[in-house]
């Protein structure tokens, strides 16, 4: 299994003002098996602490933050002398008192040191106790695996290289075999173990019941971190989210919660949810002109769940429906791709949202920002290519070059170019 953050790791190794680095990422989508990973590749001599274990280490910060101290403690227990050339791995960082706050001073003290942390969102978010390094710490943000990383797991490598070199015409002739691998993404999704699971040859039935595990430690975590008063509007948001999507206008209406619901009635659930990295949130914006972010409306938003097959799962959608393309595959079709390419655009562009006209009469599906441009986005689940809002945004934005994402062959014109919907992960490689 390959993660594309590696790369993004290799060159944090390689930075001149390196800070010690923090993995952010929602539970189980891969972040022990990420650190671990690195320091095999990238180093000689590593330590890994997982301060959840280690009863021993838990209250090494506790005393002071004496680096020499901690150091000490540290290679007594590994029997390892520590120095630049050594990786420190701290997981599950914060079941360790003020271990978050440690990392300030590990980059004030000893910056020569590498440093590399990881926990779960709710535990570094949530952790009232610690005084959070404010611009003392690098992050890195981890998401469930992408269609790309999916594609070089089960392998297919040969098909994503195509795929990154553009090589349209040779890819027409595997355009079916492509739809099906996507299908097969729809329904296994990003979560590592999940994805592994599949890749060892288990069935779809095991990957269904990794999933559902995953989306039960999920619901423990409602009860066991948030506000008792919050949990029962943190699950009503949380299983409503397909249903919402699965709307003409897909825009997140608390009244579809409960009658007579109202944003302050759950405006702590979705933010709650946000923070623990299980939603995504898109927010409206109302311009299509630079910066995307000046024009935002924070009340007006979509909401997608972390992963595309914890979205099946959560539904009860049969592997059948969605390999085989039945009727019930046909009335999540929508919502299921708008999340796929919501799960692929995040973490890789600079802004994510949405555009609707004020009268309600036109929407762009994703609006992003990337490097200076913004770019208007319509998604389509297949090979409908009528695009009246998509035209008539550019037509507002004469500046702007649009992108469609369908199952219809890539395709170049003057005002929107179309892409497979295989494809997107290529755009905007970091």
């Amino acid at each position: 299994m390959e993660r594309e953050a590696i790369r993004q790791l290799i060159e944090w190794k390689e930075k001149a003002n390196r800070k010690p680095l923090i993995i952010r990422g929602a539970r189980q989508v891969g972040k022990t098996w990420l650190m671990m990973e690195f320091a095999r590749k990238a180093y000689k001599q590593w330590i890994y602490v997982n301060f959840e274990d280690e009863e021993m280490l838990k209250n090494v910060f506790a005393p002071d933050f004496d680096i020499d101290r901690i150091l000490t403690a540290l290679g007594l227990r590994f029997q390892t002398h520590i120095d630049e050339r050594t990786l420190l791995i701290f997981d599950e960082i914060q079941a360790a008192p003020r271990g978050v706050t440690s990392l300030k001073y590990f980059y004030e003290k000893a910056p020569q040191l590498h440093i590399v942390s990881a926990g779960s969102l709710l535990g570094i978010a949530m952790h009232r106790s610690d005084s959070f390094p404010v611009g003392k710490v690098d992050f890195l943000n981890l998401q469930p695996m992408s269609f790309n990383e999916f594609l070089t797991a089960t392998g297919h490598a040969t098909l994503l290289a195509q795929i990154k070199g553009g090589e349209w015409t040779s890819l027409v002739y595997v355009k079916d075999r492509l739809k099906q691998l996507l299908r097969t993404y729809y329904y296994v999704g990003g979560m590592p173990e999940a994805v592994k699971t599949y890749q060892e040859g288990l069935g779809y039935d095991e990957v269904r019941r990794v999933q559902d595990n995953i989306l039960m430690s999920y619901e423990n975590d409602f009860s066991k971190h948030a506000p008792t008063s919050e949990v029962p509007r943190i699950r009503m948001v949380w299983h409503s989210i397909t249903s919402q999507l699965a709307k003409e206008n897909r825009k997140f209406i608390y009244g579809a919660l409960r009658q007579g619901a109202r944003a302050k009635d759950f405006e702590v659930a979705v933010e709650w949810l946000q923070d623990a990295g299980l939603v995504h949130k898109v927010n409206r914006t109302k311009s299509g002109e630079l910066p995307l972010n000046a024009f935002e409306e924070f009340g007006t938003f979509k909401l997608f769940m972390l992963d595309i097959g914890l979205m099946c799962a959560i539904n009860k959608i049969p592997a059948d429906a969605i390999l085989l393309g039945s009727d019930i595959f046909s009335s999540y079709r929508g919502a299921l791709t708008e999340q796929y390419a919501c799960q692929q655009l995040s973490g890789r562009v600079d802004f994510l949202y949405y555009w609707s006209a004020d009268n309600s009469r036109g929407e762009i599906d994703f609006l992003v920002q990337k490097g200076g441009c913004v770019v208007p986005i319509e998604v389509k689940a297949e090979e409908n290519l009528k695009s009246k809002s998509l035209a008539a945004f550019v037509a507002r934005y004469p500046s702007l070059k649009a992108l469609r994402f369908s199952m219809s062959d890539y395709r170049e014109q003057d005002w929107m170019t179309n892409v497979p919907l295989y494809a997107i992960g290529g755009l905007y490689d970091k």
